[in-house]
C-alpha cells in the first residue's frame, strides 16, 4: 500500500479513466464505480448506504475515482487525514454532451441521489448546475491547501504527468499519458459487463 491515498474529485466525463490508469503506472491499486454498480438499479438508496461502502472500500485500496466518490470528499478526508485530492475539470458543455451521449435515459439510482433526477436527457440544465457547484464547493473547501489539494483543466492542458507526479511526489514514468475510454474500449467495456450480467456474475 502506498504511504497516502489520492482521490480523484473530478465528475465522470472527464477524464477520470485516464487518470485512474495514470495512477495504476504509478503503482497505486485504484477503486472506481464497479463495486457500486448493483446500486444504481435499486428502487430507494441513500448516501448513507453509499457512504458506508466507500469507506469500507476504501481501506484496500491506494486511490479512487468516478462516481461516487467525488461526492464523499468531506468524508474522505476525515477518514485519511493525510489523503491528497485531485480535481479535474473541463468544459461544462463538452462535459454535459458527454454525459448525455454515454447515459442518455438510462436510469440510476446514484446520479437520481447527486443531481435529483436518474438522467441528463432532458434534465441538462440540472445537471450542469449540480456539476458547477461541485467544482465550486470543492475548490471552497480545499482553499488554501496547497499541499494536499491540486485542480486541473483539461482543456488548458493540465492534466499530464509532469503536474500529477509533482503533486504525489512521484517520479514521472517517461511514457505517453494514457487515454482510456476510446470509441473502441468503450464497445468492450460495454461487451464485458453485458455478458456479466448475462452469466449471472454481477451483484
Amino acid at each position: 500500500m502506498k504511504p497516502r491515498k489520492v482521490f480523484c474529485l473530478g465528475f465522470q466525463k472527464t477524464g477520470t479513466s485516464s487518470v485512474g490508469l495514470a495512477l495504476k503506472t504509478l503503482g497505486y491499486s485504484v477503486a472506481s464505480y464497479y463495486p457500486f454498480r448493483d446500486l444504481a438499479s435499486k428502487d430507494t438508496l441513500t448516501w448513507d448506504e453509499v457512504t458506508d461502502r466507500a469507506l469500507s472500500i476504501a481501506e484496500s485500496y491506494d486511490a479512487a475515482k468516478d462516481t461516487p466518490w467525488p461526492l464523499l470528499y468531506r468524508e474522505l478526508d476525515a477518514a485519511f487525514p493525510n489523503a491528497r485530492f485531485i480535481l479535474i475539470t473541463r468544459n461544462r458543455d463538452a462535459w454535459i454532451n458527454s454525459a448525455v451521449k454515454d447515459f442518455a435515459h438510462h436510469p440510476n439510482a446514484i446520479h437520481n441521489l447527486i443531481y435529483d433526477c436518474p438522467y441528463p436527457v432532458g434534465h441538462e440544465d440540472t445537471w450542469l448546475a449540480r456539476y458547477d457547484r461541485h467544482n465550486a464547493e470543492v475548490k471552497a473547501y480545499f482553499a488554501n491547501r496547497p499541499d494536499d489539494f491540486i485542480s486541473l483543466d483539461m482543456n488548458q492542458g493540465e492534466v499530464n504527468w509532469d503536474n500529477l507526479c509533482r503533486f504525489l511526489d512521484e517520479p514521472d514514468p517517461g511514457i505517453a499519458w494514457p487515454h482510456a475510454n476510446t470509441h473502441r474500449t468503450k464497445r468492450l467495456k460495454m461487451k464485458y459487463y453485458k455478458m456479466k450480467r448475462w452469466l449471472g456474475l454481477e451483484g
